[in-house]
């Protein structure tokens, strides 16, 4: 038996110690891979806040929420009431309640405290003062982050099962059962906080100045939070009209959860991560440089 092996089919003589240290692997594993349910949100915040302390903060703060999450859920494994997740299937309230909070916060960073369709792209009739939209965009709140790790901690996969079906029932006794939840998400923690500090400075590969910087990365968060919001949404909704669409998967061959099958979950990070925040990325530095040189006209009338 190989270690990874080991990970996903933990012996059934652990003792506590190694309970807790498997549960934490586990937790890096999942926040290595790409994950539905983390790494879109630590994208979106990490790159809104646009340096190295603001992504590790956005990593650390959505991984909070999300431990606290875990700590529950191991808890339920332990009295047996999880056996909801073996019933039902909450991926797609999942996706519909996350979508919605992602939507919330990418129409606060775009346009306000409120929810807006966008009918005027739609429709070709948006007249904006460039300059004026500049000034109008608001940082990501990146506090929301410990809401985003609490609902998608409702997510279930491959990782949420050892650690709730398996190792929490073999802790010693109830005071102990939310600790191998805790230590997954500690371990989730771990990556994402990397993961957010990479993300954000995604922002400085190009010479630009603070302001600059500032205005793409919350340019893009916006972006990403509020039309990946809708996307996710949208996924959640067509898995609760068709539930044999959440079982959809061609295998890779690889034995580690999130990277063994192209599915829905894994389709989600593609699109959101992938094409939308890279999209939202070059869409933004363009509609940068149009700003900086409706700048540099008005200057020179004035």
């Amino acid at each position: 038996m190989n270690f990874i092996d080991y990970l996903l089919n933990p012996p059934s003589n652990l003792t506590l110690a190694e309970i807790l240290l498997v549960s934490f692997l586990l937790g890096v594993m999942h926040g290595a891979t790409p994950d539905e349910h983390t790494w879109p949100i630590t994208f979106s915040y990490a790159v809104g806040k646009y340096s190295t302390r603001g992504g590790m903060k956005a990593g650390f703060l959505f991984s909070l929420g999300f431990t606290a999450q875990r700590a529950l859920l191991t808890t339920l494994g332990f009295l047996g009431l999880a056996a909801i997740y073996s019933k039902y299937n909450l991926d797609g309230p999942v996706y519909i309640v996350v979508g919605i909070v992602m939507a919330i916060a990418g129409s606060y960073i775009l346009k306000g405290k409120y929810i807006h369709l966008p009918i005027d792209k739609l429709l070709g009739s948006e007249h904006h003062d460039p300059l004026a939209e500049r000034r109008e965009l608001r940082d990501p709140p990146i506090r929301m982050t410990v809401i985003h790790g609490l609902i998608a901690g409702f997510g279930f996969g491959a990782y949420a099962s050892i650690i709730t079906f398996v190792l929490a029932p073999r802790v010693p006794g109830l005071i102990y059962a939310p600790l191998p939840g805790a230590m997954f998400g500690l371990g989730t923690m771990t990556m994402q906080v990397i993961f957010g500090a990479l993300f954000a400075n995604l922002m400085r590969l190009k010479k630009l100045t603070e302001e600059d910087i500032r205005y793409l990365g919350s340019k893009t968060a916006g972006r990403v939070l509020y039309y990946g919001g809708m996307i996710f949404s949208l996924v959640g909704a067509f898995i609760l009209l068709f539930p044999s669409v959440d079982n959809w998967a061609i295998s890779t061959g690889l034995q580690v959860p999130n990277l063994n099958a192209v599915d829905v979950g894994f389709l989600l990070v593609v699109s959101v991560v992938g094409i939308l925040g890279v999209g939202s990325m070059v869409m933004s530095y363009r509609e940068l440089m149009d700003v900086k040189k409706e700048e540099r006209k008005r200057a020179a009338v004035e």
